[in-house]
C-alpha cells in the first residue's frame, strides 16, 4: 500500500464555492442522493462536533480563520437552545474563548433565502452576525466584525436540530461611519454581486428653458399697462 501525501496547491489558488455548490457538498455530507463525498473534501471543509462546534467557540479560534477577509467552512450540527422548543442554540459557551464579563452571541439578520439553482431549490441560507456586550444592564451589543451563512437542507426556513448544516465565516473590519454593514456581509462570498453602473446620457440639444423670475415680472407689468390703456379708452368715448 502506498500513500501519497497531499501535495497542496500553488500559491493563488483558493476554495470558493458558491451557495449551490456548498449545498451540494452538505448533501453528499448526509448520503442524500448518489454522489459521495470527494476525497479531499475534509481538507476544505472540516467537520466541528461537540465542544469544538460554532456555538461553543469564538469564531477567532475556529481553525483556519483569519481577519484578512479570507473564508472558512465547516460542516456541523445545530441544536436547540432549551428542551422545549425549537429556538437554536447561537450563544457562544462562556470560557477561554470569551473575554471576562462579556457576552457573545450570533443573532440572524435579514430573512431565510431560498437558494436556487436551474430552477430547482437546493436548499436555503440564513446570515447571522456576531453581536458582544458587556455584563451591565442597558449596555447595547455592538458587532464583533464576524458574519456567518449558514446553509441547510429542503426549503423550510428553519434548520432541523440535530443534522448537518455547512457554514462560511469570515472578518470584516466595520466602517468608520457607523453605519450598518449587514448588506455587506451579506455580498461577501455570495454567488451573485450586482454593481450599480453609471449610463452615459447623450446631451438634450433642445434643453428646456424655464421662466425665469424677471420674466415673470415683465409679464405682470404688460398686463397692468394694457388694462390701463383699455380704461383710458372707455373713459374718452363714453
Amino acid at each position: 500500500q502506498v500513500i501519497n501525501e497531499w501535495p497542496g496547491f500553488p500559491a493563488g489558488v483558493k476554495f470558493a464555492p458558491t451557495d449551490a455548490e456548498l449545498l451540494e457538498h452538505l448533501a453528499e455530507k448526509c448520503s442524500i442522493g448518489s454522489s459521495k463525498p470527494h476525497m479531499f473534501i475534509d481538507e476544505f471543509i472540516p467537520t466541528l462536533e461537540g465542544d469544538n462546534g460554532i456555538c461553543y467557540s469564538h469564531p477567532e479560534n475556529l481553525p483556519g480563520a483569519k481577519k484578512d477577509g479570507s473564508c472558512v467552512h465547516f460542516f456541523h450540527r445545530t441544536m436547540n437552545a432549551y428542551a422545549t422548543g425549537h429556538r437554536k442554540r447561537r450563544k457562544i459557551q462562556r470560557g477561554e474563548d470569551t473575554s471576562i464579563g462579556e457576552s457573545v452571541r450570533w443573532h440572524k439578520t435579514g430573512r431565510t433565502k431560498v437558494v436556487v439553482e436551474n430552477g430547482a431549490k437546493k436548499g436555503c441560507k440564513k446570515i447571522m452576525v456576531l453581536y458582544r456586550s458587556s455584563k451591565g444592564r442597558g449596555s447595547k451589543p455592538d458587532k464583533a466584525g464576524w458574519t456567518m451563512h449558514q446553509f441547510h437542507l429542503g426549503t423550510e426556513e428553519d434548520e432541523t436540530a440535530g443534522e448537518y448544516v455547512v457554514s462560511r465565516i469570515f472578518y470584516q473590519e466595520s466602517k468608520m461611519n457607523g453605519k450598518n454593514n449587514d448588506e455587506t456581509s451579506e455580498i461577501q462570498g455570495s454567488d451573485t454581486v450586482v454593481a450599480g453602473v453609471m449610463h452615459p446620457r447623450t446631451p438634450n440639444p433642445n434643453p428646456p428653458n424655464p421662466q425665469r423670475h424677471n420674466d415673470l415680472a415683465d409679464d405682470t407689468i404688460t398686463s397692468d399697462s394694457s388694462v390701463q390703456v383699455w380704461l383710458h379708452f372707455l373713459y374718452l368715448f363714453c
